[in-house]
């Protein structure tokens, strides 16, 4: 397993993350997963990598940076709880260390276009940069916001 490591991924670090995966592999190891726990995982492992990308595209349909940014915040935390359960699978063998491996560079890669995108939003708010709406007045010309894509 490669050791990935920046901002967001500060929570591998805490013990009672590591306790906790701890807790998750060995209730495996007592519980062995009937066909019915297997649904139960996979499908939340699916659910949380699902809502990623829609609170993408909400934050970015709402139009406010400030929502905006919070949507994308959002959609780290749920990526984190993703990892996190890639590395608990992982761990209770669930997981292949191929898959693990595809799984975890995918979601570092978008991981790290998130913090550069949430990033570069922070600095176009505080810089008054950013316009909230999708027309413009005659009045008044509109900026148009540009947003990175990353």
């Amino acid at each position: 397993m490669v050791n990935r490591k920046n901002k967001n991924r500060g929570y591998q670090q805490l013990r009672v993350w590591q306790d906790a995966v701890t807790l998750y592999v060995e209730t495996c190891r007592l519980f062995r997963p009937e066909a019915f726990e297997m649904k139960r995982v996979i499908g939340q492992a699916i659910a949380s990598a699902d809502s990623v990308h829609r609170n993408i595209a909400e934050g970015y349909c709402r139009r406010s940076i400030r929502e905006y940014i919070h949507h994308l915040y959002i959609a780290v935390s749920l990526l984190g709880e993703s990892v996190s359960g890639y590395h608990a699978y992982r761990k209770a063998d669930q997981l292949s260390a191929e898959n693990f491996e595809i799984l975890d560079q995918q979601a570092f890669k978008l991981e790290n276009g998130l913090l550069r995108l949430i990033e570069s939003l922070e600095r176009k708010r505080d810089s008054g940069t950013w316009t909230e709406t999708l027309t413009s007045t005659k009045r008044t010309p509109s900026i148009r916001a540009k947003i990175p894509i990353i």
